[in-house]
């Protein structure tokens, strides 16, 4: 009786990862958010970018087109596309940016996420340890913030601390969800995020 040929086990091909490219606004608070995320999620591919006239959402959005655009025949974005591409935009308050609307309109025919907080980043790094459900202006979330004395913040500096804010996504998510339950204007309402979207995008993305 022959025997058959030896079962050859074929090895599991890992599926090719999901590449993102995140333009922030905020020169310090944002990007050490999302470099410390990106740190957590180690090897999915996250480009963070700064972009833009600061505090200027039209720019920014433009510089991340532009990237999007650039990127299958740039050496540096390995001349491959992105599969996703956001811009993390403040709303700001008492006065909304200038060109807010115009700028989801370009983002929205070029298909870039964008990712709102109104009335400012701070709002979403503030979730992470308690609901905040009271209107206030940008410079009030960022006094609110220090005060806090949770996360290393500081309104001189900006400057965020991610290990501290590891564990609370879930709670900050839940409690972002909330505030857009109740909101009847969308993102013109103040308190108002949904960075948690992109956040919890990120992490499916990496361990789905």
């Amino acid at each position: 009786m022959k025997r058959g040929k030896p079962l050859k086990r074929t090895k599991g091909v890992r599926p090719e990862q999901r590449r993102f490219l995140i333009y922030c606004e905020g020169e310090r608070t944002e990007v050490q958010y999302f470099k410390g995320l990106r740190a957590d999620l180690r090897t999915l591919p996250v480009s963070i970018c700064l972009g833009g006239e600061h505090g200027e959402p039209r720019s920014l959005v433009r510089a991340a087109v532009e990237h999007k655009q650039r990127a299958p025949h740039s050496p540096q974005d390995r001349r491959t596309a992105y599969d996703e591409v956001w811009c993390v935009i403040d709303v700001e308050a008492p006065t909304p940016h200038d060109g807010l609307d115009e700028a989801l309109e370009l983002a929205r025919q070029h298909e870039v996420r964008v990712a709102l907080t109104n009335p400012c980043f701070e709002l979403w790094v503030m979730l992470h340890f308690r609901n905040v459900t009271r209107y206030s202006t940008s410079d009030q979330a960022q006094r609110e913030l220090e005060k806090l004395g949770a996360c290393g913040y500081a309104t001189g500096r900006k400057h965020v601390e991610y290990d501290t804010l590891r564990d609370g996504f879930g709670q900050a998510r839940d409690r972002a969800e909330a505030l857009r339950l109740r909101a009847s204007k969308g993102h013109r309402q103040n308190p108002w995020t949904d960075v948690d979207r992109l956040v919890a995008l990120l992490r499916a993305a990496r361990y789905p």
